[in-house]
C-alpha cells in the first residue's frame, strides 16, 4: 500500500475537551474520527488494528474449542423483560420501535438472545458441553463517553456463552475461556492484572476483569503488595482481625434536633465530630423483604458484598415510601433505633465502635451515644462495605494499595440465570428437565486498540506492537525527486512484501518532516529510510520506539526482522 493512496488523514491538533493520551493520538494519526458524542468512524488504520486484535481473540476462541457465530443487533424489548433487565439496565438500554410500534432493543449484550436460541435447539443432555462466541456491535447509551473506545456508546466486543449439564462442566468451560484471555493478552502484548470483580448488569458469580494499568483510567482497583491480589473496591475483601471492640463506656443515649441537615458532610459540620463517628442507615429491598445496612459514615457500602451477605437474587434501594414506613421519618434521617419491620444488617467494622452517631428516625433528629445492644438489638454481621487503600488484606494482612485501569474482558459464571426465566432446558439420562448451567465471558475489541494506544506511546506518537499493528513497516523515501531513492525504495519495497511483510511505501511528495513526524504518528513498528546513501546502496532500519541500524539495501529485509523478533521494542517504558 502507498500513503499516496491510503486514506489516513492526520491531524496536528485535536479539541481540548480529548482527556486521554490514547484518544487524542488515535484521532492525530487518523485511526478515527467522532460523528458523535460517543460514536466514531473507524478509518483504514484503525480498522487494521482492531482487526488484528479480533483474529487473536478468533484464534484463541477457536483453540479453545468455541464455535463462532453471528446474532442479530436488534432484539425485542420482550425478551430482556422476561430477564428483568429492561428494568435494571433503565436507560442505558437504548430502544427503538419498529412502523409497526413493536419494541426493540439495540443489544448492550446477547445473554436473553442467545439464551433464547439454544433453549430452542438442545434437548438432550448429550448435545451439551458447547460454547458460542460472536464478535459484534454493541450499544450502550453512557451517561459520559470518555476516552473515545474506552467508553463509546458503539463499540466492538467479543462475547461467548458456555453451555454445560452442571456445576462442574460451567467449571471447566470457565477455566478454558479463561486460560483462553491470558493468551490473548499475552499474544497482543499488554501488561495486564486479573481482578475479582462485581457481577454488574450481567450477573452471575466468580466474577473477573482482565485490567490494562492506567492512570488514565477510569476504574479504580485495589491490589495487595504481598500477595499480588486483585479486585474492584466493591469485592475487594479486607481482614476483620484487626477490629478491636472498643473497651469505652457507654454514654447516655442524647437526641439532637437537626433541621434539615440529612448528609454525612451537613450532619458532621453541625454537630462537629468526624465521620467516622457516624453511622449510615441504608434501606434495602432484598429479594422484596426490607433491609437496613449500616456502615460507617466515611466508608462506602458495597451492594456486591451486602447482595450476597443476603443471599439475594435481587436488590434495589428503599423507595422515600418505603424509608418511612420502617423509619418513621422521610429520607435522611433513618436509623437503627426502633426501626420496624426491617432485618439490621451492620459491617463488621462497627463491632469495633461505641457512642456512634445516627439518624433518629424521626425528621430532623439525630441520635447521639448510639450503642448496639442497649439502644438496639445486636445486628448481623457481615462485611458490607467498600475496600480502600490501606485496609489489611483479607489474604495477607498486608495493606491494600489503589490504582487505576481500563476493563479489557470479564468473565462470569452465570448458572441458571438466564436459562430459568428463558426456559433453557435439557433431559439427563433419567428423563428429567433440568435448566442448562451458563457462562458468559466479553472482550473489549476496540477498547483494547484504545488501552494499546494508552500504554504503547511516546512524545511522537503511538508503538504499536507487532502483533496488532496496522502494518508491519513502512519504507520513507526522503526526496521523490531523486530518481536514485525513489528506485532503491521500490526495491525494498516489493522486498519486505515478498517476504510476506505487510507494508507501507511513503511515497508523497511532503518534506521529511512531515514524513518523519507522521511515521511515528501512527506508529508501525518497522521503518526503513532511504535517503542520502541510497547511491551507495544502503538504507536505514529503525525500530519505532527501539533500535536503528544502516545496512546494505540487500540486508534490509533480514535486519528488519532482527529488530522486529520481539512484539515489543525492547526496554519499552510506559511514559509516567
Amino acid at each position: 500500500m502507498r500513503t499516496g493512496e491510503f486514506f489516513a488523514p492526520t491531524l496536528r491538533q485535536v479539541s481540548g475537551d480529548v482527556e486521554m493520551a490514547s484518544h487524542r493520538l488515535l484521532l492525530r494519526g487518523g485511526f478515527m474520527r467522532q460523528l458523535a458524542a460517543g460514536i466514531y468512524c473507524l478509518l483504514p488504520l484503525g480498522w487494521r488494528v482492531v482487526h488484528n486484535i479480533e483474529e487473536i481473540v478468533r484464534e484463541e476462541m477457536d483453540a479453545a474449542g468455541a464455535q463462532e457465530l453471528f446474532l442479530p443487533t436488534l432484539h425485542p424489548v420482550e425478551l430482556w423483560e422476561k430477564t428483568g433487565r429492561t428494568e435494571s439496565w433503565g436507560p442505558e438500554l437504548m430502544r427503538i420501535r419498529d412502523r409497526n410500534d413493536r419494541a426493540f432493543c439495540l443489544g448492550g449484550t446477547h445473554e436473553e438472545v442467545i439464551t433464547q436460541l439454544v433453549a430452542s435447539g438442545v434437548r438432550s443432555y448429550r448435545e451439551l458441553p458447547f460454547t458460542l462466541y460472536q464478535i459484534q456491535v454493541k450499544f450502550r447509551d453512557e451517561i459520559r463517553p470518555r476516552g473515545g473506545m474506552v467508553r463509546a456508546r458503539e463499540f466492538g466486543m467479543k462475547d461467548a456463552y458456555s453451555f454445560d449439564r452442571d456445576l462442574a462442566g460451567l467449571d471447566r468451560s470457565y477455566d478454558a475461556m479463561v486460560e483462553g484471555y491470558h493468551r490473548i493478552m499475552q499474544r497482543i502484548g499488554l501488561p495486564y492484572h486479573v481482578a475479582d470483580s462485581s457481577g454488574e448488569g450481567i450477573g452471575g458469580w466468580d466474577t473477573r476483569e482482565f485490567v490494562s494499568l492506567s492512570e488514565a483510567g477510569e476504574t479504580a482497583y485495589v491490589r495487595c503488595e504481598g500477595c499480588d491480589y486483585h479486585a474492584t473496591p466493591e469485592v475487594g475483601e479486607i481482614s476483620t482481625s484487626e477490629i478491636v471492640p472498643s473497651d469505652d463506656p457507654m454514654q447516655p443515649l442524647e437526641r439532637v434536633e437537626t433541621p434539615d441537615q440529612r448528609t454525612i458532610e451537613q450532619v458532621t459540620a453541625f454537630l462537629g465530630v468526624p465521620a467516622q463517628r457516624l453511622v449510615k442507615t441504608l434501606i434495602y429491598k432484598a429479594d422484596g423483604r426490607v433491609v437496613a445496612a449500616l456502615v460507617r459514615g466515611d466508608r462506602d457500602l458495597s451492594e456486591d458484598k451486602l447482595k450476597a451477605a443476603l443471599g439475594a437474587d435481587e436488590l434495589v434501594m428503599g423507595d422515600p415510601a418505603t424509608i418511612e414506613r420502617v423509619s418513621g421519618a422521610p429520607v435522611g434521617f433513618a436509623g437503627p433505633v426502633g426501626i420496624k419491620e426491617a432485618e439490621i444488617v451492620a459491617d463488621e467494622e462497627l463491632r469495633g465502635e461505641r457512642n456512634f452517631v445516627t439518624g433518629g428516625n424521626e425528621a430532623d433528629l439525630h441520635l447521639r451515644n448510639v450503642n448496639w445492644g442497649r439502644d438496639f438489638p445486636e445486628p448481623r454481621w457481615a462485611q458490607i462495605r467498600n475496600a480502600e487503600p490501606g485496609d489489611p488484606c483479607a489474604k495477607c494482612g498486608k495493606p491494600l494499595t489503589e490504582y487505576h485501569g481500563i476493563e479489557l474482558g470479564h468473565v462470569f459464571k452465570l448458572g441458571t440465570k438466564y436459562s430459568d426465566p428463558l426456559e433453557a432446558r435439557y433431559l439427563d439420562e433419567d428423563g428429567e428437565r433440568k435448566p442448562i448451567i451458563m457462562g458468559c465471558y466479553g472482550f473489549g475489541t476496540t477498547r483494547v486498540m484504545a488501552a494499546v494506544a494508552e500504554y504503547f506511546r511516546d512524545d511522537a506518537g503511538i508503538i504499536w506492537p507487532r502483533s496488532v499493528a496496522p502494518f508491519d513497516a513502512i519504507v520513507i523515501t526522503i526526496s521523490q525527486d531523486d530518481e536514485v531513492q525513489r528506485t532503491l525504495a521500490e526495491r525494498v519495497y516489493a522486498e519486505l512484501r515478498a517476504a510476506g511483510l505487510d507494508v507501507l511505501l511513503e511515497d508523497r511528495d511532503e518534506r521529511p518532516g512531515v514524513k518523519f513526524k507522521d511515521a511515528d504518528l501512527i506508529g508501525v513498528p518497522g521503518q526503513i529510510v532511504v535517503g542520502r546513501l541510497a547511491g551507495e546502496g544502503k538504507v536505514e532500519v529503525r525500530r519505532r520506539g527501539g533500535e536503528s541500524t544502516t545496512v546494505d539495501a540487500d540486508e534490509a529485509v533480514a535486519a528488519l526482522q532482527k529488530l522486529m523478533a520481539d512484539n515489543v521494542p525492547a526496554g519499552f517504558r510506559p511514559p509516567e
